[in-house]
């Protein structure tokens, strides 16, 4: 696609991600992605691609490890407790060092919870997606374009690095309809796949693709072997947006939908005259951190916001380093905060400065 096109957020990332080369995708239905898998089984089959529908979670990740396993681009995608079933099956394509794109348009929870948009699931996407020590990139878009242009980067990083990425959004984006641009997706020169388990020819000896190590001393050698390319990572793949920061008394850290709210609140704000900038991490790992701790020498105040009760918070006041205040508001179960209540937040904030 070459010019603009009016489309909802679910149906952006499948359409960026058959953009970007992938023609497998395993899923399941559950609001409020269903959209993605819908888009996928009508447009797949007609660019020679496969949309499965499994019969269950489990057996969607199962399948995208399959398919990963040989070298093709390959996806999934979920809202949050369908994720939950999926962590094992994450866990093992970690551990086989495999690239893939998980997506989760998340839903308020714990439990089944409610269909309404959340960021709950900050703490499972960057902390416990699966067992084990491993890492995710995880991408965090806040409009349909970015729906789009980071699924084709998340595949892109994935196989740079031979990591599984994840694209995290919203209910809320993903309903969203906005005018989305295909043409505009930056190119990275990517690795041949040398691992993949594609069938010899007898031109080399076979590959095997495995996570399981008896020896503990072998695990520790492939656990090692794989963190450094997750510092690689954190040093060359951070993605943040800035705006006005140069000045900003009180800095706010969204990320998402909420960084669309925080970026009306800030004007808003400054026309109270109170100074206030914004952080939107675009990578929620690996986390701009050392952007907000050189910010941390300019700004007095920092101030997370969130829909959750409170999880990136946690991961700004590390960044900070007791340098400076962190405070935190958040609407939480699937409710959406006001451009009021953030605008509010920062005036009471500042008179305390």
């Amino acid at each position: 696609m070459s010019e603009k096109v009016l489309m909802k957020g679910n149906e952006a990332i499948a359409e960026a991600a058959i953009s970007a080369g992938c023609l497998y995708f395993f899923g399941y239905p559950i609001t409020p992605q269903t959209e993605v898998a819908e888009y996928m089984a009508r447009r797949l089959p007609k660019v020679g691609g496969l949309c499965l529908q499994a019969e269950s979670e489990v057996a969607a990740i199962n399948m995208l490890m399959g398919a990963s396993s040989a070298g093709t681009r390959a996806m999934t995608s979920s809202s949050s407790p369908g994720i939950s079933l999926k962590s094992e099956g994450i866990s093992y394509i970690a551990g086989c060092d495999l690239p893939c794109l998980i997506v989760n348009v998340q839903r308020g929870g714990p439990g089944l919870g409610g269909i309404q948009p959340s960021q709950q699931d900050y703490y499972q996407a960057t902390r416990g997606v699966g067992h084990g020590d491993l890492r995710l990139i995880v991408l965090a878009p806040s409009s349909v374009q970015e729906m789009a242009s980071l699924t084709a980067e998340a595949f892109d990083l994935a196989d740079t690095y031979r990591m599984p990425a994840m694209l995290l959004a919203d209910g809320a984006l993903g309903q969203m309809m906005e005018p989305v641009d295909f043409s505009v997706f930056p190119k990275r020169e990517l690795p041949e796949k040398t691992w993949a388990t594609n069938g010899t020819g007898g031109k080399r000896k076979k590959n095997i693709i495995n996570s399981l190590f008896i020896e503990p001393d072998k695990l520790e050698q492939s656990i090692l072997a794989r963190y450094e390319r997750y510092a690689k990572v954190e040093a060359e793949e951070v993605r943040f947006e800035e705006v006005m920061t140069e000045d900003a008394d009180i800095v706010l850290v969204a990320f998402g939908i909420t960084a669309r709210i925080a970026k009306s609140a800030i004007a808003e704000a400054r026309k109270a005259g109170v100074k206030a900038g914004l952080l939107r991490p675009i990578t929620l790992w690996p986390f701009p951190k050392k952007r907000l701790n050189e910010l941390a020498d300019t700004a007095k105040a920092f101030l997370s916001v969130e829909m959750s009760m409170g999880q990136m918070v946690d991961d700004v006041r590390l960044a900070v380093n007791g340098k400076r205040p962190v405070s935190f508001f958040g609407r939480t179960g699937g409710m959406i905060p006001s451009v009021e209540e953030v605008t509010a937040e920062i005036l009471k904030m500042s008179e305390s400065l």
